[in-house]
């Protein structure tokens, strides 16, 4: 059963809107002053979700001062879904355009899983667009690659090979119970209890095209390894300036342990900050909300002040 984009338009304190990036249109959340003056944080989703896993923080933002966006990424909820375009270089693109056609030369960016990996990629990329970055659950890609042995077993490494075959994961995320599966694995205790939410996030995995686009960002990063296009993104990442940088991680999260979470400090930058929720698995941002808005706040106030609360 197919369900059309407007589903994940959920009511709340933001709007919806539309804007033109790097040759596609991508649905944002908005919330804030729409002063281009005022900060502007984005925020990046992960997998298998959308913009709504920053329901919580876009509040909390807002009324901290920021102007927030939370995007949908290429292929995602309501924004488009074209054939092409799933790697790294291409998607930190994305993000700098909407930054851009938000009316901003600069934002933190602030990213969940894989998304926290793309917010890691934009200063390699696009370094003109970045102030800060944020990383939920994602540690630095070069740290991740150094250590596959220990983030890639288990059931993720089932799961990372599963994705990697044609047709048949995409049929376990829009006509099985694949979404639900991965909420309830990698979530904390009763994350996946909540029937609205894993509701939302199937249905957003079954806006045609969603599934097949998402898994499309996972292949790339497994399947771009070997060859120029994946040597040249991770020379790219090795060259990059760091900036200054705030991990957020689960202290449950099966999917990323936290024994090896940290990124290393030649990779971010000896002022880099991490910091640990305790009972949280991997969707912190859902998880716990009220400590990583806090965790946010804290950190925004000091990389990227409201003007008039500096």
């Amino acid at each position: 059963m197919t369900v059309d984009s407007s589903r994940v338009l959920v009511e709340g304190p933001w709007r919806h809107e539309f804007v033109p990036a790097n040759g596609s249109r991508f649905h944002v959340a908005l919330a804030g002053p729409d002063d281009r003056d005022t900060p502007l944080v984005v925020l990046l989703h992960g997998f298998p979700q959308c913009w709504w896993t920053w329901r919580h923080q876009i509040p909390a933002l807002d009324a901290a001062g920021y102007r927030v966006a939370a995007m949908d990424l290429r292929g995602t909820g309501a924004s488009d879904k074209p054939p092409l375009g799933y790697d790294a270089v291409t998607l930190s693109r994305d993000v700098a355009g909407v930054i851009r056609s938000l009316g901003s030369q600069r934002a933190v960016v602030v990213g969940h899983g894989v998304g926290g990996g793309l917010a890691w990629t934009l200063p390699a990329v696009v370094p003109a667009v970045v102030r800060a970055v944020g990383a939920v659950a994602a540690p630095h890609p070069l740290h991740v690659r150094s250590r596959l042995h220990r983030f890639v077993r288990g059931a993720t490494a089932r799961h990372l090979a599963y994705f990697q075959l044609p047709y048949f994961p995409e049929r376990s995320l829009t006509r099985r119970d694949m979404v639900a599966r991965l909420l309830a694995e990698w979530g904390g205790p009763g994350f996946a209890d909540d029937d609205e939410m894993v509701g939302l996030y199937r249905e957003a995995a079954r806006v045609p095209f969603a599934a097949h686009s998402q898994l499309e960002q996972l292949r790339w990063l497994v399947r771009s390894t070997p060859r120029f296009d994946g040597r040249r993104y991770l020379a790219a990442l090795r060259d990059a300036a760091p900036v200054p940088s705030l991990q957020i991680h689960g202290e449950l999260d099966p999917c990323v342990p936290v024994a090896h979470a940290r990124s290393d400090a030649g990779l971010v930058g000896p002022a880099a900050q991490f910091a640990v929720v305790e009972g949280a698995g991997h969707f912190v941002p859902e998880e716990a909300p009220e400590q990583v808005n806090a965790l946010l706040r804290d950190w925004l106030a000091v990389v990227s002040p409201v003007p008039d609360r500096a």
